[in-house]
């Protein structure tokens, strides 16, 4: 995973403190920004107030991996890494669901680390019907330009929400009438699961899976039967397989 994660800083950097406050300013999607430990003087604490309204991920680090992050070699002790496409909002995700007169069907990505991962996510939602997927802020790729790549075209057209903690979110969804379906291979075969109604299909990380406490908010769990001598799929290839059984369900 971690060239996945060095492929994504590569890509939409802003560099030097003005640059950086202003892109905060005008309201443009950032995912993280990259601080010089122990800054604390008038243009950090700026970024910092602005980082705070907007909930934008703070990580200090050294000299040196502010350096080795650095394009320009002029970067003043900060670096912010900017989204290639500007996020949704999840009530935004539930209008597209009604404007289509459709129970919404929504992914939910528990941690996905890799760009490709993730854009090829984000296509097979389009393809299936998806009106939209969330993911979280923390510990997980954002919209970059290997995932609007990867994606072929359909991050211009599915929704993605960015939300801090992906619990919660299920929580509200829950209100709004969905239920929820993780992917284990430890759970019940999706083929002898009632996929239908309003429904959010949760992925897991690469690695782990889903987390613990996503699962237990979870209200079915779904296994993909499987033939072979390894233990699991990619993640992408999981979210297709189960995203295709909810459209086959769906009807």
């Amino acid at each position: 995973m971690e060239n996945a994660g060095q492929e994504s800083q590569n890509e939409n950097k802003i560099e030097g403190r003005n640059a950086v406050l202003e892109a905060l300013r005008s309201g443009r999607s950032i995912d993280k920004i990259f601080i010089l430990m122990g800054s604390h003087d008038g243009p950090i604490q700026s970024i910092l107030r602005e980082s705070k309204k907007h909930d934008v991920i703070i990580s200090y680090v050294s000299k040196e991996r502010l350096n080795q992050i650095s394009e320009t070699g002029n970067h003043q002790g900060v670096i912010a890494l900017a989204a290639s496409y500007a996020y949704a909002t999840v009530e935004e995700i539930l209008q597209r669901a009604a404007e289509k007169g459709e129970p919404p069907f929504i992914l939910l990505l528990d941690g996905i680390e890799d760009p490709h991962n993730l854009g090829a996510i984000i296509r097979t939602a389009n393809l299936a019907g998806a009106h939209g997927i969330i993911i979280p802020k923390h510990r997980a790729v954002g919209l970059t330009a290997t995932v609007a790549k990867t994606s072929a075209g359909a991050i211009n057209y599915t929704p993605v929400a960015k939300v801090t903690n992906l619990g919660v979110a299920i929580e509200q969804l829950k209100k709004e009438g969905l239920w929820f379906v993780c992917a284990d291979m430890e759970g019940t075969r999706m083929y002898d699961l009632d996929l239908k109604g309003p429904i959010g299909l949760v992925i897991g990380n690469e690695g782990g899976g889903v987390s613990r406490l996503v699962r237990e908010k979870c209200d079915l769990i779904a296994s993909i039967p499987t033939k072979g001598d390894i233990d699991s799929l990619n993640a992408s290839v999981a979210a297709g397989i189960l995203a295709y059984e909810i459209v086959r369900q769906r009807g």
